[in-house]
């Protein structure tokens, strides 16, 4: 007599959620969200632009 094996449990399903996306804040709507660093020294933002110098501005 064979018995088959007991399926393993699966996760549950994720419910579906119909929310309004828009009227969720992301981070492209804060001042953080455009790249923008801490604050820093002088010698770092110079450091920062030598390195993101494009290089036709050589």
């Amino acid at each position: 007599m064979s018995t088959a094996p007991e399926p393993e449990p699966r996760a549950p399903k994720q419910a579906l959620v119909f929310d309004d996306p828009l009227d969720q804040q992301t981070s492209d709507d804060t001042d953080r969200g455009w790249g923008e660093r801490p604050e820093g020294d002088s010698a770092a933002d110079l450091k920062r632009f030598l390195d993101e110098k494009p290089p036709h501005h050589l």
